[in-house]
């Protein structure tokens, strides 16, 4: 059966069990503070569990797209390694929302797998839970056990741990026990020779976990203990790319038609043939998994960065990068070729995919191009340490420190020292590693208490969008404490006017007026499962009364004005560049606006001045605000409304509409556009291959800005004596400043020369070499240019220069490049380390390396240093 088949055919049999076909959620989580990316099929239904919301049906069934890249099996270094574990991957599920339980889940997952997909009875193995000896003291899941008996004889029944068996969400959250269902695919030989039920859970790549059917009871406490949940759930999820597996009859999930495309097209770029060499099977393996994760978070908006899920998306790229680069002999960009064959094979059931195609080849090149060099940079410092290298064994503090600051893969470290005659002290690199995820972990660790309820208020209603203050009721409240924040509370209330952060926009600040008069402030405002999060130091008093919350009103309208000046924007570019150009992005704070937007080219003045234009022209047209609420999505849709890749958008929505530009938005803004005042870019760059950032201005920031920029004006003008034509008074003394630069070069040169012969007399030998470290008067030009003449015939030269310049050092190394060879000597080497006396830093070539500090005092010091690299 062919994967679309088998996908659809999943969705189909739940159909017919009631069940309401949804969508996927993107893959990147925007508004979830607990999550980056989506890693399991319940992310989406999370408010459902926990009881903060109601669902529309209490059936559901989808396929997820998923991204794990740490845990059990999914640690982003061993994807590839074997054949069944995915960095991004799809998963089937089927979802009761306290409907049906147990009996049904397991007894539709049996029809499904064994009538439907006629996979063989005989090769399926069923665990329970076994109950636990802990803290928690649960029993056996007897009830899963005997529907379970009823189906399939005993010998197929396993008796899991807690560690197989029990599922949860969290450290807190609904959780139980869970049956997995097991299916092995060795040969009938060896079937005979082994029991598949002593396989099951023990990594055998043919006897694996295909479902796994979770049956939420239970609630997990902050203090740990165990709450039976009033309303029972189930929560199923099946791996799409084993169940390929089994269904196509391969033993690999890479020899499945989800895979085999993109091998064929990595075979075909990279000249090399999958299944004859086990180090090459496993880098195209690496790379047909990495190709997916990569494009698909690109299409849900997420692109590679130095920062949260953006570095994790950069990290698995590099890891594919590096894999062709080292086993496949790739040193050009190759992987974006990869784009139009996932586009190809995937697309009908994520048509993201396509939309998004170009956007996803031009970042992936632009990362690829990126990283070579970053590998050839490497390359070179790896040299380095090796030369100066005392023993055979690399300190693993050094390579931490290549893998850490330029992204040199540590495994290409290793390939690359065991080659030359090295070792790599795994060690040492191994607690660097492991001292840097303290720091992290100990960085942005949360704790959490248990919530108080105060009352059991399903309604949390949020009437932001219509008033900035309201008389309100805590519904309930718990500590939390990090290091960045230390103690703060989270509170709920059973109607709120604060906004929560989300699509892009800042969550409002304001206050609490308690009955006599004490103010709470309320520092930021967040939405977290479908509840509207107000954080604050302080608690109430008197936590039952009622409060009147207050939303900062100067900080709202200045954050709607740049929210409304986001949509004006957004139809500007698409007026003036072309309709290509879709939105990849936003930032809306108070203080100013930031917008991502896909487009080929820098923008020009003249395009820049268009963009201005058009967006002020309907700030001076007074354009009022036309919204809808809960509008079908379709309807939505024909009316014209925008809808964003990589946003969840529900069945009902909310337009904004200001003239031409309507856009689906949950945001803020102002009631007309004259209320904006002004709008002014200040920049316009680059962030990816395609994408282009413009951060701007409205309103009071506006005025804030020509206010300095007058006030600046005034102070040149004052400096050139209040020339009446200050701009051509700057270019006369600019053409001044320039006459005078080139005396000084020429001045400068004429001393060098002079200076050379005197040099030249100064040199003294050392071990063979002839050599010179002098503190002299010259600038960073003249002493580089004084080297060069000084060794221009000559091959046995080691200078160190030194000089102070308006109260910094500068130390220059000149090695002649035949004692660099023979000497293994390294002049950025050289000055880095001697850099330290001057409390500075550098680098440069083998042969002339410069470094810069703050210290001349330590000039003097690094000086007498210098003849220590030559004994």
């Amino acid at each position: 059966m062919k994967s679309q088949e088998a996908r659809n055919t999943f969705l189909e049999f739940f159909k017919e069990k009631a069940h309401k076909i949804v969508p996927s959620a993107p893959m990147v989580i925007k508004d979830d503070p607990t999550l980056m990316f989506t890693n399991a099929g319940m992310n989406q239904f999370k408010e459902f569990f926990l009881g903060n919301s109601i669902p529309k049906s209490k059936r559901a069934t989808d396929t997820q797209k998923c991204l794990r890249v740490s845990g059990k099996h999914n640690d982003l270094e061993e994807v590839g390694k074997d054949t069944y574990h995915h960095t991004m991957f799809e998963m089937l599920g089927n979802w009761s929302f306290g409907d049906y339980f147990k009996k049904e889940a397991i007894a539709w997952a049996w029809e499904l797998l064994t009538e439907v997909y006629k996979i063989d009875k005989d090769s399926l193995y069923v665990s329970v839970f076994e109950g636990s000896k802990d803290a928690d003291n649960l029993g056996m899941d007897t009830e899963a056990l005997e529907l379970w008996k009823a189906i399939v004889p005993e010998d197929r029944i396993i008796y899991g741990n807690k560690k197989d068996n029990f599922w949860e969400m969290g450290d807190q959250g609904p959780c139980g026990p869970c049956s997995e269902i097991h299916v092995d695919i060795r040969s009938q030989e060896e079937k005979a020779k082994v029991s598949g039920a002593s396989l099951v859970n023990q990594d055998h790549p043919q006897v694996v976990e295909i479902w796994n059917l979770v049956f939420m009871q239970y609630n997990r406490k902050a203090d740990g203990r165990l709450e039976s949940l009033p309303a029972k759930h189930v929560d199923t999820g099946m791996g799409f790319e084993r169940l390929c597996m089994v269904l196509q009859g391969v033993k690999s999930n890479y020899d499945t038609d989800v895979f085999t495309p993109i091998i064929r097209e990595i075979e075909t770029i990279t000249n090399s043939e999958y299944g004859k060499n086990e180090e090459t099977d496993i880098a195209i393996r690496v790379i047909a998994d990495h190709i997916r994760a990569v494009s698909f978070s690109i299409a849900d908006g997420q692109l590679p960065s130095n920062t949260g899920a953006g570095y994790v998306i950069r990290r698995i790229l590099r890891r594919a990068i590096r894999y062709g680069f080292t086993f496949l002999d790739t040193k050009e960009p190759f992987m974006y070729r990869l784009v139009q064959v996932l586009s190809s094979t995937m697309g009908h059931a994520f048509p993201e995919l396509k939309e998004q195609h170009q956007l996803i080849e031009n970042v992936v090149k632009e990362e690829e191009h990126s990283f070579l060099k970053t590998l050839d940079q490497g390359l070179v410092l790896l040299d380095s340490v090796l030369a100066n290298a005392k023993g055979t064994l690399i300190d693993g503090r050094k390579a931490f420190e290549l893998y850490d600051t330029y992204g040199f893969p540590i495994d290409l470290t290793s390939l690359i020292l065991g080659e030359r005659g090295f070792q790599l002290d795994e060690k040492g690199f191994e607690t660097a590693m492991q001292e840097q995820k303290s720091r992290s972990r100990s960085a942005s660790e949360v704790s959490k208490e248990d919530w108080t309820i105060l009352s059991n208020d399903q309604e949390q209603e949020f009437v932001g969008y219509d008033r900035l203050e309201t008389n309100v009721k805590l519904v309930k409240y718990r500590k939390v404490t990090s290091k960045k924040e230390g103690e703060q509370y989270q509170l709920v209330f059973n109607m709120t006017p604060f906004y929560p952060e989300g699509g892009g926009q800042v969550g409002d600040k304001g206050y609490l007026e308690t009955a006599n008069g004490n103010v709470i402030y309320i520092l930021d405002t967040k939405k977290e499962n479908n509840e509207i999060l107000h954080f604050s130091k302080d608690l109430p008093d008197n936590v039952t009364e009622m409060f009147k919350a207050v939303v900062d009103q100067n900080q709202r309208q200045r954050t709607a004005a740049n929210h409304t000046a986001t949509h004006l924007l957004h139809q500007a570019l698409r007026e003036v560049l072309g309709t290509h150009v879709e939105q990849k992005g936003s930032a809306v704070h108070s203080k100013y606006l930031r917008f991502d937007f896909s487009h080929f080219a820098k923008l020009t003045a003249e395009e820049l001045r268009d963009v201005e234009d058009f967006v002020n022209a309907r700030i001076d047209g007074g354009i009022p605000l036309e919204e809808r609420r809960s509008v079908p999505m379709e309807e939505a849709l024909k009316d014209g409304a925008m809808a964003l890749f990589g946003e969840k958008y529900g069945d009902a929505v909310r337009t904004i509409r200001f003239g031409k530009s309507i856009e689906l938005c949950g945001g803020t803004h102002v009631k007309n556009t004259a209320d904006i005042w002004h709008f002014k870019i200040r920049s316009e760059g680059a962030v990816a291959s395609g994408i282009r950032r413009i951060e701007a201005i409205t309103s009071d920031a506006v005025k804030d800005f020509y206010f300095e920029n007058n006030k600046t004006l005034s102070e040149i003008k004052e400096l050139l004596n209040n020339a009446p034509d200050p701009k051509k008074a700057v270019e006369t003394l600019q053409e001044e400043n320039n006459a005078l630069k080139k005396q000084v070069e020429a001045l400068l040169k004429e001393k060098a020369k002079n200076v050379k012969g005197d040099l030249m007399n100064e040199l003294t030998e050392v071990n063979g070499v002839q050599f010179l470290a002098k503190k002299v008067d010259l600038d960073a030009a003249s002493i580089k240019d004084l080297s060069f003449e000084m060794g221009a015939n000559r091959t046995d030269l080691f200078l160190l220069f030194a000089t102070e310049q308006e109260g910094k050092a500068l130390l220059s190394c000149y090695i002649s490049k035949e004692l660099v060879a023979s000497n293994k000597l390294n002049a950025g080497t050289i000055v880095r380390e001697l850099g330290k006396f001057i409390q500075g830093g550098g680098g440069g070539q083998p042969f002339f390396a410069t470094a810069g500090g703050k210290n001349p005092a330590g000039i003097p010091e690094a000086l007498d240093k210098a003849k220590e690299y030559l004994q």
